[in-house]
C-alpha cells in the first residue's frame, strides 16, 4: 500500500550524526564524529552499588509509575543546583525532569509553536534541536555566529523581519557544534532584544558544568526577571548519557502545558535512573566527579589542539574551546567539504560535515566538527595526523 507520511515528517531527514554512528561500530574507525561523553567519565561503581541498594530497599518506588513532573527529591536537587551554581530560579519558575535534554527542547517547541511559526536559532546549531523544531512544523531562521556568539545585528534583523517569531534558541556556553562561548555583553543584548521584540529564549546548557579553562559567564536565564527565558539542562554529559536524565526550567504558565505534553509522550522519566541520579548529585562524590571530568577534557582537548597546531596547515581555522566536547574547523572555500569528509572516512577517520548543523538544509558549509571526548589519546594523535596529511594535500 501507499504510506502517506505526515507533512511534518515526510521531508525530515535523519540526523547525520546518528547515521554516522552506524559506521562507528567498526573498531578501526577513529570517531571524531561522535558526541558521546568519555566512557571513563561514568561513575560505574557508584551506579552499580546504588542500583542494587535501591532495588533491594525501595524496589516498588523504582519500578512503579512516577509523577510526570519528576521524582520530587531530584527536582529539589536540580532546583538547588540551578540556584546555587547558575543563579537560576524565580518565583514564577517551575522545573520538570525530562528524558534527556533533548525531550525538554522538543516539549518546549511543541508547547510554543504552531505549524509555520518561526524559531530563530544560531547557525550552525545542534542538529537534535533543529530536527525537533522541524518535526513540530517550525520554520527555522538562522543567525550566523561570530567568535563570541550570535551576530547581534543579524539577530535584530531576523527579529524585525519575523515579528511573530516564537523564541530564540541558543547554546551560549561551549556551543554545539562550534565550541565557542557567547560573551556576557552579547548575552545581555540577546536578552534585551528578546524582551524588546516580545519573544522567548530557549537557553540550552548541557555543557555548562564542563568548563576547564577561563571564567564562568552568567547564564541568560539568571538575568530573567521578566519570565521570558526557558532553560534546558542535562545529566548526560556529567553522569550518564544512557540514563537519559534532563530537566527544563521555565515560567509556570508555560510549564503547565509542558507537563501535559510530556504525559502524552512518555508519562514520566525512568524512575530508577532518577533515583540513582538524585543520590549521586546530592552526595559528596558529585563535585569531585565534576573536577575529574574537567581535568580529563582539559587534557584531551589540549592533546587534540596541540596535534592540530602541529599537523594542520595554517589555512585551516579552528576554535579553541574553554570547555564542553567540541571544536570547529573551517576550510578555505576551494576545498570541497563533502570530498574531504569522504577522504577522511576512507582513511578511517570520521568527522561531521558542517552542513549537518545548518538551519537551512540546502545551504553549503566549509566547516566540520571534531569531538575530543570519545576517542582515546592514541586515536586523537593518529587521527589528527591523518587529517593533517589530507588537508595539506590540497595545496601540495
Amino acid at each position: 500500500m501507499e504510506y502517506r507520511i505526515s507533512d511534518k515528517l515526510k521531508n525530515l531527514k535523519p540526523s547525520a550524526i546518528r547515521e554516522i554512528f552506524k559506521s562507528l561500530t567498526n573498531p578501526e574507525i577513529i570517531a571524531f564524529a561522535a558526541g558521546n561523553p568519555a566512557a571513563e567519565s561514568f561513575p560505574i561503581d557508584y551506579i552499580q552499588e546504588r542500583c542494587a541498594q535501591i532495588l533491594k530497599n525501595e524496589p516498588v518506588k523504582a519500578l512503579q509509575y512516577g509523577t510526570t513532573e519528576g521524582y520530587a527529591p531530584l527536582r529539589e536537587a536540580v532546583k538547588a543546583r540551578l540556584s546555587d551554581y547558575f543563579g537560576i530560579g524565580r518565583d514564577f519558575d517551575e522545573t520538570i525532569i525530562t528524558s534527556g535534554g533533548q525531550q525538554g527542547i522538543e516539549l518546549f517547541c511543541k508547547v510554543m509553536c504552531n505549524e509555520g511559526d518561526v524559531v530563530i536559532a544560531e547557525n550552525p546549531s545542534f542538529i537534535g534541536a533543529l530536527n525537533a523544531f522541524r518535526s513540530n512544523g517550525a520554520k527555522l531562521v538562522g543567525v550566523d555566529m561570530d567568535d563570541d556568539g550570535m551576530n547581534i545585528e543579524e539577530l535584530e534583523k531576523a527579529l524585525r523581519a519575523n515579528p511573530k517569531a516564537k523564541f530564540i534558541y541558543i547554546i551560549p556556553t561551549f556551543q554545539n557544534p562550534m565550541g565557542i562561548t557567547t560573551c556576557l555583553e552579547k548575552r545581555r543584548k540577546i536578552y534585551a532584544l528578546a524582551k524588546q521584540y516580545g519573544v522567548m529564549i530557549l537557553e540550552d546548557n548541557p555543557y555548562g558544568e564542563l568548563r576547564f579553562a577561563g571564567q564562568d559567564v552568567p547564564t541568560i536565564k539568571s538575568m530573567d526577571e521578566d519570565g521570558i527565558v526557558a532553560y534546558s539542562g542535562s545529566y548526560s554529559k556529567v553522569l550518564s548519557s544512557g540514563m537519559r536524565i534532563g530537566f527544563l526550567c521555565c515560567p509556570a504558565a508555560v510549564m503547565s502545558k509542558v507537563v501535559v505534553a510530556k504525559q502524552v509522550e512518555d508519562v514520566h522519566t525512568n524512575m530508577l535512573c532518577q533515583m540513582v541520579c538524585e543520590s549521586f548529585v546530592t552526595s559528596d562524590r558529585y563535585l569531585p566527579h565534576l573536577d575529574s571530568i574537567r581535568a580529563l577534557y582539559r587534557r584531551k582537548c589540549g592533546l587534540m589542539l596541540d596535534a592540530m597546531d602541529k599537523h594542520f596547515p595554517d589555512y585551516v581555522k579552528y576554535t579553541r574551546p574553554d570547555g564542553g566536547l567540541f571544536l570547529w574547523c573551517t576550510l578555505p572555500d576551494d576545498i570541497e567539504l563533502t570530498e574531504f569528509v569522504q577522504r577522511a572516512l576512507s582513511e578511517k577517520v570520521a568527522v561531521v560535515p558542517g552542513t549537518a548543523f545548518n538551519c537551512d538544509t540546502e545551504a553549503k558549509s566549509s566547516a566540520f566538527r571534531l569531538n575530543y571526548s570519545t576517542p582515546s589519546d592514541e586515536q586523537i594523535v593518529r587521527g589528527i595526523e591523518i587529517l593533517g596529511k589530507i588537508l595539506k594535500s590540497y595545496r601540495a
